[in-house]
């Protein structure tokens, strides 16, 4: 067996496992709640950024489904007001609020009209999202906004949702949709600078400056044009490096976070749903919305969670 066929082999056992998983999670799902799991009733409050298509869509509607209360979010007021009818109209607790994460205004009234009306919230999922290249183009010529919207707005979000986050026995959740192309140790689209990436991965050293550093660093590149020689992710650069910075922001507040008394805890963790067919994707996904916005569910959902400060893809834990 030569190379090439020794890949394809490779290649043929990975598609076979990812899905034997994809089928096992289908099982899962088809699965309900028992009672003495629930830690969450009509009262507990799930806020979903970017959620009126898409992933965040669909996860809206599977929280919604488990009957608790969805506050659905979006940029754009008369979208996300659609999206939330039609989701009231099959009888689930969900209501619009206009949110755009990079506008520190819409941030400030929006906490204000949650605390005012719901006195906090129990879960945030920080899904809200941009890429301008689909397939393999590698264009950067919006990495700011890229770079604005995936990690600085998710950031803002993490950041203003902390003290809103209800006392809970089961723990207060903040879960990010991010991605595979973030890894720092991805056999093909990671950061070539060894001693950069080994910073990153120490999460004990690990800082927002640092993270915010090498973005600025990359953001610096691209302007004079010296960023495809600067040792960066090769494929979809500006959205790969915006989702390794909110998956090593993730490690930073778990630790930052981890002395919470009981009572008082908020697990934060991101995932990868997939390359998921959405408009993000050209539609040329081979995920479905409904499972890509799986594990946003379960991670919200688990009922002994314990677990902070990981990233993980159809329901497991992977590398970061």
């Amino acid at each position: 067996m030569d190379n090439t066929e020794k890949q394809m082999d490779k290649k043929e056992r990975a598609k076979e496992r990812r899905e034997k998983r994809r089928q096992e999670i289908s099982l899962i799902r088809s699965i309900p709640y028992s009672d003495h799991q629930r830690w969450w009733s009509a009262e507990t409050i799930a806020v979903v950024t970017g959620a009126n298509r898409g992933i965040g869509f669909e996860i809206a509607h599977q929280l919604g489904l488990q009957g608790l209360t969805v506050v659905l979010t979006s940029r754009e007021t008369a979208v996300g007001e659609e999206s939330a009818k039609v989701l009231q109209e099959g009888g689930l607790k969900v209501v619009f609020h206009q949110l755009d994460v990079i506008d520190q205004q819409s941030i400030d009234t929006f906490c204000s009209w949650i605390k005012e009306n719901y006195g906090g919230i129990d879960i945030l999922i920080n899904n809200a999202g941009f890429n301008y290249n689909i397939g393999s183009e590698n264009s950067v010529e919006y990495a700011e906004k890229v770079i604005t919207i995936n990690y600085t707005g998710s950031k803002n979000m993490i950041k203003a949702a902390i003290p809103l986050m209800k006392p809970n026995h089961a723990g207060a959740r903040i879960v990010t949709v991010s991605s595979r192309l973030g890894r720092l140790n991805g056999r093909k689209n990671r950061i070539s600078d060894d001693a950069l990436r080994q910073q990153l991965e120490d999460v004990d050293s690990l800082s927002e400056e640092l993270i915010d550093g090498t973005l600025n660093k990359f953001l610096e590149q691209v302007k004079d044009g010296s960023w495809t020689t600067g040792g960066w992710p090769q494929n979809n650069t500006d959205y790969s490096l915006s989702k390794m910075a909110i998956n090593a922001y993730t490690r930073v507040v778990a630790r930052e976070l981890a002395g919470r008394p009981e009572g008082e805890k908020i697990y934060v963790n991101c995932y990868c749903p997939g390359w998921v067919k959405t408009a993000m994707t050209g539609w040329a996904g081979q995920v479905t919305p409904e499972e890509g916005a799986d594990t946003a569910v379960w991670l919200s959902l688990i009922p002994d969670m314990r677990i902070s400060g990981k990233f993980f893809a159809e329901r497991r834990e992977i590398h970061f």
